[in-house]
C-alpha cells in the first residue's frame, strides 16, 4: 500500500535529497546543457544520483525538472517533450531510489517576472506550472516541491496551480543575506501567503549556507504553524583555483540540524553543493531529534509584496486607508473612467504617510469596465506603497482580478450572510489564499439588533470553515449605521461588536463614517464613535487616515487601551503635530513645483502617464534634449539609486521608473538621431557561454539604457569569441559579463583573458549571484557589479576614467 505523504509528515521528521545540478555536472553534464533532457537522453546518470541519495537515507527525492516548464524547455527547442521528459523524470526517481521513496516533483521559476514587474500574465504563468503539475502527477509523484523562487506573485500562481492539481505540496523561496528575495519579499511576507494558500510545508532553499537559511526560517516559524522545509547550500560558494567550491563540509551543516528541529523544521536536506554525504551526516542526525511543537500567536495577517499587518485581539487595531473610493468623488471617477492613476497614485502615497497600515481599493463606477479598472489600480498601488490592499468590489470578476494582481495577501471586501455572496464570494477568498471581510446582513436585511447580527456572523463563520478558511481570516463588520436615523444604532454595532470579539473570537472591522450621515459637524461624531468602537474591541476600521481627529482618536485609544508600548506612536505622531492634512473630499493635487522638479518627480514615482507630456514641455521651453536627460531624467533615476540602497523602494519600483525613463528617451532620442553625442558611452552585455539566466543581465540593461548608454545586448549562453569580436567591431567602452551557475562562473575568466590577448583596452564588469568581490579582482575584472543600480553607477564612472 502506498505511504501518504501528509500521514508520514505528521509522525516524524522527513529527509530530502540534496543538490542535483552540482551532482550532474560532477557526471558529465556539459557546461550550458539541459539537465532536465537527461532524463531522456541518459537516465542511468539521473538514476545514480538518485540512487546515491537513497542510499544517504533521503526519504524523497527530487525529480529532475527544476527547468521543464514549457517557457525553460524552450530554451533548447525541447518544449514539445515537456509531457514526455516529466514523466521519464518521475520514472527515474523510482528506478534509482526504489519503492520506499517519496517522489517529490520538482518546479522550479519559468525566468520572467509576472507584470507588472514583468510582461507575464498571472494566468499564463498559471497555465504554465498546472501543465507541468499535470505531468508529473501522470508520472506517479507523491507530492510537489516549488523551490527557488524569487517572486512572491509567481509563487502564488504555482500553488494555486498545484492545489488544482490535487496534490500535496511544499513551497521555497530563496532569500539573499539582507533576508529579501531579488524582488523585495521577507521570509515573513512568505509564510503569510503561502500559508494562507494551504501548502502542506514552507521553507528556503538555495543561495544561503545552513546559517543564513536558519535566519530565515525563524522569522518564519513566528507566523505560522506550518511544518518547515531547510535546504541550504554548501555553505557560500568559492573559488579555488579554477573550480569552484562550496566549503561547508558534512559535519559543519550537521551541526545545524538541533537548531533546524528547535523551530519547527520537520523536512531537512540540502541544494547547492550538498552531496549524497551531507544528506547521510545532516540527515542521520536530523532523523534522531524531536521537532518542537510551537504555538504562533493568533491574528489576520494580510501582507504586501514586501510587507505584513495583523490583528486581531490583542493586537493593535489597523487603520484601512479608504480614499481610493470613487463614492462621491468626481475627480477620482472620472480618472478610473479616462484609464488615468494619477489620483490613485497621490492617494496611495499620502495615505502611506498619513499612517495608514492597509488601503482599500474601489473602482466601482457606472459604464468602466471594472475587471480592466481594478487590475490597473491594485498594480499602481502595488507600486507605490509598500501596505496590504483591500479589494473592495461588489462584482465577483473584479475581485477575482484584483486576487490574480495583489502582490501578497488581500483581504476581500466583501461577502454577507446572503447565499448568493457566501456561493460565490467564499470559494474565491480560498483559491487565492485571502482573508475576507463578512457584512452582517443577509437575504432579509440589515438585522436591527447585535444578537442577530452575530448570528449572522457565526453563518459566514461556518460557511467559511467548511472551505477551509482558517478562522483567524475571517473578518466581522457590525455595520455602523446612521444615528439620525437609528438613534440606538450606535450602541448596537458597538455591542455586536463585543459579541463578535468575545464569542466567536473573531477579528472585526468597520467604516465609520456613515454613523453621522445627516449630522453638522460629522468629524466630532466619528471620531467619538471610532474611539467607542476600539474600547469595544474594534481591530480594524475604514476610515480617511489623512483626517487629522480620526488619527488623533486612534493614536490616544492605542494609548489608553494599552495597545501602544511607551506611547511610542502617540508621542511620534504628535511630536510633529500640526503636518497631517485634513484630507476632504476631492482635494487638489499638489501644486505644480519647477518643471525639473516635476520630471524628476515623474522618475521616482514611476509616472508612465505624463513623463512624455513633461519632455514636450522642457522641449517646447527651448531645453536641449541631452539637458532633459542628464538635468532631470537621470537625476530622477539617481534618486531611485538612492531609496533603492536604503531598502526604501525595491525592485518593481526599480523598473517601474526604468520604464518611465524609457518612454521618455523614446521622445528625445527622436532628437537625438544625428548627434554623435547622444550616449554616454557603449556596453557590451551578456551571459557567458553555457549559462542561460537572463534576468540580472536584462535589469542591468534596462537601467543602462535609461541612463543614456547605448547597450548592445548580446543576451544569454554567449560564445567568448562573439564577445571579443562584438566589442572589437562595436569599439565598445564597457564588457558586461553575467553568470548565475557556479559551473559557468569561470567563463568569465576565459573571456576577460580573451580580451586582453586581443588587444582590446575595453573595461570589464562582473556580476551574478554567485559572483563575489573578490571573484572579479581574481580573475582580473576592472569592477564587481553588485547589485544592479550599483552597477550602472559603477559603469557611468569607468566610462567617465
Amino acid at each position: 500500500m502506498k505511504k501518504d505523504f501528509r500521514a508520514e509528515l505528521k509522525k516524524r521528521p522527513l529527509v530530502f535529497d540534496g543538490g542535483m545540478g552540482t551532482m550532474l555536472q560532477a557526471l558529465g553534464l556539459k557546461p550550458g546543457g539541459s539537465p532536465d533532457e537527461l532524463n531522456l537522453t541518459e537516465p542511468e546518470i539521473v538514476q545514480k544520483v538518485h540512487a546515491a541519495y537513497a542510499e544517504a537515507g533521503a526519504d524523497i527525492i527530487t525529480t529532475n525538472t527544476f527547468g521543464a516548464t514549457r517557457t525553460k524547455l524552450t530554451e533548447y527547442g525541447l518544449e514539445g517533450k515537456l509531457k514526455e521528459l516529466n514523466i521519464a523524470a518521475a520514472r527515474n526517481v523510482r528506478t534509482g531510489g526504489g519503492a520506499d521513496i517519496f517522489i517529490a516533483g520538482g518546479l522550479g521559476p519559468t525566468g520572467r517576472f509576472i507584470e507588472p514587474v514583468g510582461d507575464m500574465t498571472f494566468d499564463e504563468a498559471y497555465g504554465i506550472f498546472h501543465e507541468q503539475a499535470l505531468a508529473l502527477k501522470e508520472g506517479g509523484v507523491d507530492l510537489i516541491i516549488i523551490e527557488t523562487m524569487m517572486d512572491i506573485k509567481e509563487i502564488k500562481a504555482a500553488i494555486i496551480a498545484v492545489k488544482e492539481v490535487g496534490l500535496p505540496v511544499i513551497a521555497t523561496m530563496t532569500f539573499d543575506a539582507s533576508m529579501r528575495t531579488v524582488l523585495g519579499t521577507t521570509p515573513e511576507v512568505f509564510a503569510v501567503v503561502a500559508d494562507s494558500l494551504g501548502v502542506d510545508a514552507l521553507g528556503a532553499n538555495c543561495s544561503l549556507g545552513a546559517e543564513g537559511i536558519f535566519k530565515a526560517l525563524s522569522i518564519m516559524s513566528s507566523v505560522t504553524e506550518l511544518p518547515l522545509i531547510a535546504q541550504p547550500n554548501a555553505g557560500l560558494p568559492e573559488l579555488k583555483g579554477e573550480e569552484t567550491i562550496f566549503p561547508a563540509s558534512p559535519e559543519e551543516m550537521a551541526e545545524f540540524a538541533p537548531k533546524f528541529a528547535a523551530i519547527g523544521v520537520r523536512i531537512l536536506g540540502g541544494c547547492c553543493g550538498t552531496t549524497a554525504e551531507h544528506i547521510k551526516k545532516m540527515g542521520g542526525d536530523f532523523k534522531a531529534l524531536q521537532t518542537e511543537v510551537r504555538e504562533v500567536k493568533k491574528a489576520t495577517r494580510l501582507a504586501s509584496r514586501s510587507g505584513t499587518a495583523s490583528f486581531g485581539r490583542d493586537l493593535p487595531s489597523v487603520v484601512i486607508g479608504e480614499r481610493i473610493n470613487p463614492t462621491g468623488r468626481k475627480k477620482l471617477a472620472a480618472e478610473i473612467k479616462a484609464g488615468k492613476t494619477t489620483i490613485i497614485r497621490k492617494e496611495t502615497r499620502e495615505q502611506t504617510e498619513a499612517g495608514a497600515d492597509v488601503l482599500d481599493v474601489n473602482v466601482g463606477v457606472p459604464e468602466v469596465d471594472e475587471v480592466r479598472a481594478m487590475k490597473r489600480a491594485v498594480f499602481c498601488v502595488n507600486e507605490n506603497s509598500t501596505l496590504p490592499i483591500v479589494i473592495d468590489s461588489s462584482d465577483v470578476a473584479s475581485l477575482e482580478e484584483g486576487l490574480k494582481s495583489v502582490d501578497g495577501k488581500a483581504l476581500v471586501n466583501s461577502v454577507s450572510g446572503e447565499e448568493k455572496k457566501l456561493k460565490t464570494v467564499l470559494p474565491l477568498v480560498k483559491k487565492y489564499g485571502a482573508a475576507v471581510l463578512g457584512l452582517t446582513l443577509n437575504d432579509a436585511g440589515i438585522p436591527k439588533t447585535a444578537k442577530e447580527r452575530v448570528e449572522v456572523a457565526k453563518k459566514i463563520l461556518d460557511e467559511a470553515l467548511k472551505l477551509g478558511i482558517k478562522k483567524e481570516d475571517v473578518v466581522i463588520d457590525s455595520l455602523a449605521m446612521t444615528i439620525s436615523a437609528e438613534p440606538k444604532g450606535a450602541l448596537e454595532t458597538l455591542s455586536a461588536i463585543e459579541l463578535v470579539t468575545k464569542e466567536l473570537g473573531l477579528s472585526t472591522a468597520l467604516g465609520v463614517s456613515n454613523i453621522s450621515f445627516g449630522l453638522p459637524s460629522r468629524e466630532t461624531v466619528n471620531s467619538n464613535f471610532y474611539a467607542m468602537a476600539l474600547s469595544a474591541g474594534l481591530t480594524s476600521a475604514i476610515i480617511n487616515p489623512k483626517n487629522t481627529a480620526m488619527m488623533d482618536a486612534y493614536h490616544a485609544s492605542m494609548v489608553l487601551l494599552a495597545k501602544d508600548a511607551r506611547a511610542g506612536g502617540y508621542i511620534n505622531r504628535f511630536k510633529d503635530k500640526g503636518k497631517v492634512a485634513d484630507g476632504g473630499v476631492d482635494d487638489k493635487l499638489e501644486e505644480p513645483k519647477s518643471l525639473k522638479d516635476r520630471i524628476i518627480r515623474a522618475v521616482v514615482d514611476g509616472d508612465e502617464e505624463h513623463i512624455v507630456s513633461l519632455v514636450e514641455e522642457a522641449l517646447s521651453e527651448g531645453w536641449d534634449p541631452l539637458e532633459v536627460g542628464n538635468g532631470g531624467l537621470i537625476l530622477g533615476l539617481n534618486e531611485v539609486g538612492k531609496l533603492f540602497a536604503d531598502n526604501t523602494y525595491f525592485l518593481p519600483q526599480v523598473i517601474l521608473s526604468a520604464d518611465t525613463v524609457k518612454k521618455a528617451f523614446a521622445r528625445l532620442k527622436v532628437e537625438l538621431k544625428d548627434r554623435k553625442d547622444s550616449f554616454l558611452g557603449k556596453v557590451i552585455m551578456a551571459t557567458v557561454e553555457g549559462d542561460i539566466h537572463d534576468i540580472g543581465k536584462n535589469i542591468v540593461c534596462t537601467l543602462l539604457e535609461n541612463h543614456g548608454f547605448e547597450v548592445i545586448d548580446l543576451g544569454k549562453n554567449v560564445s567568448a569569441e562573439k564577445i571579443v569580436d562584438t566589442a572589437r567591431e562595436r569599439d565598445v567602452d564597457v564588457v558586461g559579463l553575467s553568470a548565475l551557475m557556479t559551473t559557468t562562473v569561470m567563463e568569465m575568466d576565459n573571456v576577460i583573458k580573451k580580451l586582453k590577448a586581443a588587444g582590446l583596452q575595453t573595461k570589464t564588469i562582473v556580476g551574478g549571484a554567485v559572483v563575489t568581490k573578490d571573484f572579479a579582482e581574481r580573475i582580473g575584472a576592472d569592477e564587481y557589479g553588485g547589485e544592479a543600480t550599483e552597477a550602472v553607477e559603477k559603469i557611468k564612472q569607468m566610462v567617465k576614467g
